[in-house]
């Protein structure tokens, strides 16, 4: 714990933290000198994340975010060891389940909804007390590409997106009144566990559904950090898809289905 004259340091609550993104934005905001939380389902995943980062530097803990309860106690544990702040929430864990939508067994569907929209609305509410608490703090969450335009064939995880982005739009005026900023990410191709095999390696090698490695999420959540920006694209051209979704909905709906939506022109061949 830091001493009565010394600053603490600011910190960040990470879910989904044991890969990916999530480990990603771990590891930088330990080289920029913050504490971290790091929460997952993955347990040896976040055991050989504080190993690297240093029990000093890391508290970890297994985190199931569709349990309210869970979530309380996490950050209660938290708030000690963060002196007593809460920077920046972010709500990172998801899950990817796809196919069909009359083809998913509907434990899926329900599953997918449970982790990416209820596990939001358990982090958000029961984070805001510190994030009130916390001068110029941050409440961030993953959202996707697929909250601009619904995706084929992970139907129910575009909707849970599309569901944190307004929920994200919302917020941000309701939260302004505390002080606290609301944001989110909207990424695209990802290299990261959540992708089914071989997606990476068919990823068009130009465009904005190449694929990207994590740290440029992570890079995002810094810069938040620092600005007042509502969404953040990843890479930026996914603001362009937005764009067109918004006013051209049908012609994104018929680029999608005949399947011309995701490659370059050069690729297309």
């Amino acid at each position: 714990m830091p001493s009565p004259t010394t600053e603490p340091r600011k910190s960040i609550f990470i879910t989904g933290a044991a890969s990916g993104m999530g480990r990603e934005t771990a590891r930088l905001f330990v080289e920029k000198g913050w504490f971290v939380g790091a929460y997952d389902v993955n347990e040896l995943g976040l055991r050989d994340l504080q190993e690297e980062l240093g029990a000093e530097n890391c508290l970890i803990r297994q985190l199931d975010v569709t349990d309210r309860a869970d979530f309380r106690e996490a950050l209660d544990g938290f708030v000690p060891a963060a002196g007593g702040r809460l920077d920046i929430l972010f709500n990172n864990a998801g899950i990817g389940r796809g196919g069909p939508f009359d083809q998913q067994p509907f434990e899926d569907i329900l599953a997918v909804v449970q982790v990416n929209l209820i596990g939001v609305l358990n982090g958000i509410y029961e984070a805001v007390p510190l994030l009130k608490a916390t001068p110029n703090s941050l409440c961030f969450t993953t959202s996707s590409s697929s909250a601009t335009f619904g995706i084929p064939g992970i139907a129910v995880y575009s909707a849970t997106k599309h569901a944190v982005k307004g929920l994200t739009e919302a917020l941000s005026i309701e939260f302004k009144a505390y002080g606290v900023r609301v944001a989110d990410v909207l990424p695209g191709l990802i290299d990261t566990p959540i992708l089914p095999p071989g997606a990476v390696e068919a990823a068009p090698k130009e465009g904005m559904f190449r694929a990207i490695p994590p740290i440029e999420v992570a890079k995002v959540v810094w810069e938040a950090y620092h600005s007042d920006k509502l969404h953040w694209f990843v890479p930026e051209e996914i603001a362009e898809l937005d764009k067109a979704s918004a006013l051209t909905p049908e012609a994104v709906r018929d680029q999608i289905a005949a399947g011309t939506m995701f490659f370059t022109s050069a690729e297309k061949g």
